[in-house]
Formats: C-alpha cells, sequence, structure tokens
C-alpha cells in the first residue's frame, strides 16, 4: 500500500526485534498492524514472517500452533486436579490431548517434529513453562 513508509530492511529488523523479546509470528503481525502501520510485512518485504524467522534463526523449536494446544492441555490439566468433577472441561481435555496428537502426526510427516515426538502430559508441563 502507499501508505506504508517502512522499508523492506526495516520490517525486516522490527521482526527480528520483537522475535528476540519471545513473540510468535501472529502477535508479530498484530503489532506490525497496530503500531507500526503494516498491513502485512509480506506485501512490504515480500516474505511470511515465520520466514524472516527462520532466516535468522529465531523461530521456536516447536510449531506455534501445537505449542499453544499444549498450553491449552497444561492449564486444562491443573483446573482438572483442582476441580475432579468438572466433566465438561475433562471432555475439553480430550479433546485438546486429540487433536495435539493429530497435529504432532502432521508436524512429523511434515519434518518439522523428530520421529520420536510423542504427546507426554508432564513433558509438555515442562515445555510451557520454558
Amino acid at each position: 500500500p502507499s501508505w506504508v513508509t517502512h522499508t523492506e530492511d526495516e520490517v525486516v529488523q522490527i521482526i527480528e526485534k520483537l522475535a528476540k523479546e519471545g513473540k510468535g509470528s501472529a502477535q508479530i503481525g498484530i503489532v506490525l498492524r497496530d503500531q507500526y502501520g503494516i498491513p502485512s510485512a509480506r506485501m512490504v518485504s515480500g516474505k511470511k514472517i515465520s520466514t524472516v524467522m527462520k532466516e535468522k534463526k529465531l523461530y521456536p523449536k516447536l510449531p506455534e500452533d501445537l505449542f499453544s494446544l499444549l498450553k491449552h492441555a497444561v492449564r486444562l490439566r491443573d483446573h482438572l486436579g483442582k476441580n475432579k468433577r468438572d466433566a465438561h472441561s475433562k471432555r475439553g481435555l480430550e479433546k485438546a490431548e486429540s487433536r495435539v496428537r493429530d497435529l504432532a502426526k502432521y508436524y512429523k510427516r511434515k519434518g518439522s517434529l523428530p520421529a520420536g515426538w510423542k504427546y507426554d502430559p508432564e513433558r509438555a508441563k515442562l515445555l510451557v513453562q520454558e
């Protein structure tokens, strides 16, 4: 768009700075849109935010969608530890863990996860706490 005054190098630097702060690609996109007036990093730089992060070796080990599902499952497990009779949350945990396993299967096929990676609630808790 004509109103965007940032150059390709500036956008890449902003993405790099935000990634070093620990933000994910979705959060970086929101910051670019709201604070810098950049509607799409791809329009300005010609690359997706995740591509820039991978080039700078700032992309997280786990894919972001899998990581957010792991966080959700860990929160549900903690909730069920305190509220054992909450059947709705128990069903939500089953669905979340099923989505984690399905997504992990996909990422193993794609090569983003190691072939031996398995979902384990205790290990997920450790991954989320990092």
